[in-house]
């Protein structure tokens, strides 16, 4: 008979073996040891390694052997262990449902919910866009918060409610709870969704001093948030500053897109042929950034030359924003019947910027004809959008064609559509 001490000694051997092996996701050898373990050496299972082979499951999509851990956990009380909870309310969320990842957490005795129980069930639901919810769920936490709990909250309001983010990010400050990297890079987007340059140039701060600077992750990132909240000098001193090791598609594309959202048109096509000779394979944001920039220089042929490359030499399949931006650099360079052609051929679905960015230039060059073409594109993607209705009765009405330009007028009101007011916003430092 095995001795209890030398139990002990091989579950904690395989325990650190097994933990090894779901950190680096290699999840089929982490199963193959846990049926070494169960069904051959015949080790009792403890609460560690069922939390370990349960992430296993997870990652390998297997529910079925999930639940039947999950009624071995129920019979040997394991479920009052919170690492189990969470790897149990996890495997639902992601893999079954989400409802019944709830209803576990319901099911869960208060004195198990400590803040391990609490913070995944508050990240699942934001991961899953239940922002109100989770929110709801935060706020009826009744144990102090980590960074684990603020992170998931910070991370799903960013893109669309960059305020509430900044105002997570600032009770998260005042728990005296240390951002980490997750944290600073799900705050950048709320950051350049509000033009905040000086909360940027903190975050840049706080990671300059707590070690987290030197990671090319939020370096790359920074370099396209100062660069789109107007501060090229600053991208371009982040971009400079970053190994040339570290400079993946992500950074180069970043500087590129800086660099024509500043209309520094050369400055972004010579940065995309360094890019280019370090061997940096060019992404769809790279090409982006290089179509842009050709439209700020008024450069359709080397805008046309670098769209044939995406596919033909870099197997990048361009998307709506390639060919509105194509169709925008050929439409300010006069060439309308070219852009419409490009719109014509579009194998994806044509998007208000195309049939916009063709409306301004039949504008700008006085082609009535392919206005009142994009003119009615425009009204069954965007109907509610005034701006077209008024560029195409002010054509109209410089033309002479008066009727036109009051039956464009009608149109509006038949159809319910408003000029919107004219409105400014200002965002305080202290935000």
């Amino acid at each position: 008979m095995v001795s209890s001490a030398t139990t002990h000694h091989l579950l904690l051997h395989y325990t650190k073996l097994m933990s090894s092996h779901v950190s680096h996701s290699r999840h089929d050898l982490a199963l193959s040891l846990f049926h070494h373990l169960h069904s051959t050496l015949l080790l009792p299972l403890d609460p560690h390694l069922l939390s370990l082979t349960l992430k296993s499951c997870t990652a390998l999509n297997l529910p079925l052997l999930a639940t039947s851990l999950h009624a071995h956990a129920a019979k040997s009380s394991f479920l009052s262990n919170p690492f189990v909870t969470s790897a149990l309310l996890h495997l639902y969320g992601s893999r079954l449902s989400l409802s019944l990842a709830h209803h576990l957490f319901l099911q869960t005795p208060h004195p198990h919910r400590n803040v391990v129980v609490w913070n995944s069930i508050i990240s699942l639901h934001a991961h899953n866009n239940n922002l109100s919810l989770a929110l709801r769920l935060f706020h009826s936490l009744d144990t102090a918060p980590t960074d684990s709990t603020f992170n998931p909250i910070i991370s799903a309001l960013s893109p669309s409610h960059p305020l509430q983010s900044i105002s997570f990010y600032r009770q998260m400050r005042s728990h005296n709870l240390k951002p980490r990297l997750i944290t600073l890079l799900s705050l950048l987007p709320a950051c350049v969704n509000l033009a905040a340059l000086n909360l940027i140039k903190e975050i840049h701060g706080y990671a300059a001093r707590n070690s987290i600077h030197p990671h090319h992750q939020l370096s790359s990132a920074l370099v396209e948030a100062y660069g789109r909240c107007g501060s090229l000098r600053c991208s371009s001193l982040m971009f400079s500053t970053m190994r040339d090791k570290d400079k993946d598609v992500v950074a180069w594309s970043s500087f590129i897109s800086a660099c024509a959202f500043h209309g520094k048109a050369e400055t972004a096509l010579e940065i995309f042929r360094q890019m280019e000779a370090t061997g940096v394979r060019p992404d769809g944001i790279a090409f982006l950034g290089v179509l842009k920039a050709c439209s700020h220089a008024g450069l359709p042929d080397e805008a046309l030359w670098f769209f044939a490359r995406m596919r033909g030499e870099y197997g990048v399949e361009p998307g709506s924003d390639h060919y509105s931006c194509l169709v925008d650099v050929l439409g300010r360079a006069g060439r309308l019947q070219e852009a419409y052609t490009v719109i014509r051929g579009m194998p994806v679905e044509v998007t208000a910027k195309a049939w916009g960015a063709l409306l301004g230039a039949c504008r700008n060059y006085g082609e009535l004809g392919l206005a009142e073409v994009a003119a009615r594109a425009l009204a069954e993607v965007e109907p509610g959008n005034a701006a077209n209705y008024v560029l195409l009765g002010k054509m109209y009405a410089s033309v002479g064609r008066m009727e036109e330009a009051q039956r464009v007028r009608r149109e509006m009101k038949e159809r319910g559509v408003r000029a919107a007011a004219g409105s400014s916003w200002v965002v305080y430092s202290e935000v």
